[in-house]
């Protein structure tokens, strides 16, 4: 996984997606700040929440929207 693209879904959230197209997650705006929620999906295409690629990212906070640095440290950190 390299890139990471957010789509908004609203004013609040957005939708996370790899440079494949992978759903790997949603970014939350809760409590005046952006949390990470990791998303996976089974065999059957049944939602994982927390689950997925990212499992391990699962809830990191960022202070500010910036989407390349959100990318960045959902890949590398």
């Amino acid at each position: 996984m390299c890139k990471l693209t957010l789509s908004s879904l609203g004013d609040c959230a957005y939708r996370i997606l790899t440079d494949q197209g992978e759903h790997v997650g949603n970014l939350k705006f809760i409590n005046g700040v952006w949390k990470f929620k990791a998303i996976g999906y089974d065999p059957n295409g049944d939602v994982i929440p927390g689950g997925g690629p990212l499992t391990d990212r699962h809830n990191t906070l960022f202070v500010a929207f910036d989407a390349a640095l959100i990318s960045a440290a959902l890949v590398l950190s």
